[in-house]
């Protein structure tokens, strides 16, 4: 079925993986296949933002993304599967479409909130963008 499943979480949103990872799970229990979990942190946006924060802020933030990942996954994903947590910082969509082919997936799970047209409309969602981009399947759950 799938060898490989890419999960997508936001840490500081537990609705990005309260339903999602459980789907994931079992997935990749039933096909026997590795779980890859990934958690992007956003990038602050313009060099005029960014010149705002310290020099090694994107250091501290993946040091402590790592840390709260690694705690998810001890206590949410069960030791029978194979799992392989990915950290990475930048544009959301274009990162998780880097790791698709990174990984070489065959499927991505992501969790997206009810659409909001006006949000919709003026910025877009990240599971939108992966889904009309993406090479592989991608299950959305709806958070």
């Amino acid at each position: 079925m799938f060898n490989s499943i890419l999960l997508t979480i936001d840490l500081g949103h537990d609705a990005s993986w309260e339903k999602a990872l459980p789907q994931a799970v079992e997935l990749a229990r039933a096909s026997g296949g590795e779980l890859h979990i990934l958690t992007v942190v956003p990038d602050p946006g313009t060099p005029l933002v960014e010149s705002f924060f310290p020099d090694d802020l994107e250091e501290k933030v993946l040091a402590r993304a790592s840390s709260a990942m690694a705690d998810l996954v001890a206590e949410n994903v069960p030791g029978d599967i194979d799992v392989r947590q990915h950290l990475a910082f930048g544009n959301i969509h274009t990162k998780i479409l880097s790791m698709i082919e990174d990984i070489g997936c065959d499927l991505v799970v992501m969790a997206s909130h009810a659409p909001d047209r006006v949000r919709e409309f003026l910025v877009g969602s990240n599971a939108d963008r992966v889904v009309r981009r993406s090479p592989v399947s991608v299950l959305v759950v709806r958070a």
